[in-house]
């Protein structure tokens, strides 16, 4: 079977035509200017030495490089072969605070961007477990179910802001609840012969201010799910920004007495939460390696497998294509565009000469 894998390449042979295109008016364009300067009656004897002929060879010389290199371009595929794909791994949910005070500057650019750029880098690093993600504040939303599509992960991730949820404020209580209801509609049906490992990864700065996640989160380890947290901020703390729709700075956000609130990092919440859902806490920081501790932590633990599928792998045969593609090139820049030194004009007194030999 012969296929391209990237058929949509194919418009830029377009340029071929174009190419020819440009070739004419540009000789035309100096043959005009030439004429312009040049008498007419020694304009052939200055541009005898020029091939025509040798030109458009070489034109089609060019043609042929830019056509290969595009064949090469669009992948040719020529074969196949079957190769069975086994995915295994744990259930993994993200669940990232987009509460107001996440966007506190004490880290930059601000402790919602540095959880967004982690979790990305997360989601390569736990490649192969399925994984979803959840926005949180006062409410909670899921924002994407449980996949093994980075890309699509990613995109969510980062489209991750105050915004992506209804209310305000910090419950971790409902951000669990959350999670075991998306584990319940999109996770691995759960019987006596299937045993899926379940994990929620809480990335926060730790200020819940609603009760109830302890025991939420003791409830979740009885339906053996585990519970990891990453704290985001400093202790110092900062004040929240308030920004217009065009990104610029009013001011920081004030208390009901007019006071400017400052938000700090409470990890004891966080550290807690973890405890109680037997997993592991960390403070992110920059070059820390919390990131690759909690991705160690995880892959300790039990691994299920979610599905074999099979693969079907072509047999790439662009290197033919890009062969020919420069062995054209060569021989475009070997091929002169002169005429051979015996078929040029040699002059007047050349031609005197020899008119006085014979």
């Amino acid at each position: 079977m012969f296929r391209f894998e990237s058929p949509h390449v194919f418009i830029w042979l377009l340029s071929i035509p174009i190419l020819w295109l440009l070739a004419i008016v540009f000789q035309r364009q100096a043959k005009r200017k030439m004429q312009n300067v040049i008498h007419q009656n020694l304009l052939p004897f200055l541009t005898s030495s020029i091939s025509l002929s040798r030109r458009r060879w070489k034109l089609i010389l060019q043609s042929l490089v830019v056509a290969f290199f595009i064949l090469a371009l669009a992948r040719p595929q020529m074969g196949e072969s079957k190769t069975e794909i086994k995915s295994e791994g744990v259930e993994l949910m993200l669940v990232v605070d987009v509460s107001d005070s996440m966007m506190a500057e004490d880290i930059r650019p601000n402790r919602l961007e540095q959880a967004k750029t982690e979790m990305s880098k997360l989601v390569d690093m736990l490649s192969g477990n399925k994984i979803g993600i959840i926005a949180f504040a006062g409410s909670a939303a899921l924002l994407s179910p449980l996949t093994s599509d980075p890309s699509s992960l990613k995109m969510y991730l980062d489209s991750l802001s105050p915004e992506s949820v209804s209310t305000q404020g910090t419950e971790f209580k409902k951000a669990l609840d959350e999670a075991d209801a998306a584990f319940d509609r999109g996770g691995v049906d759960i019987d006596d012969s299937t045993k899926v490992t379940r994990v929620i990864l809480l990335a926060s700065d730790g200020e819940d201010q609603e009760p109830g996640a302890m025991d939420e989160a003791e409830k979740l380890v009885k339906k053996g799910v585990r519970i990891f947290s990453l704290a985001y901020g400093t202790e110092k703390g900062a004040p929240i920004p308030e920004r217009d729709g065009m990104g610029n700075l009013r001011g920081y956000k004030k208390d009901q007495s007019g006071q400017t609130v400052l938000t700090t990092v409470k990890g004891d919440a966080l550290r807690a939460l973890a405890q109680a859902g037997q997993g592991s806490f960390y403070h992110a920081s920059y070059g820390g390696s919390h990131l690759q501790r909690t991705v160690d932590d995880i892959n300790k633990l039990q691994k299920t497998m979610f599905s074999t599928e099979m693969a079907t792998q072509y047999d790439e045969q662009f290197q033919i294509f890009i062969f020919f593609g420069i062995l054209w090139a060569l021989l475009e820049i070997v091929l002169g565009d002169r005429r051979p030194a015996s078929k040029l004009w040699k002059g007047r007194f050349e031609v005197a000469e020899a008119e006085g030999e014979r």
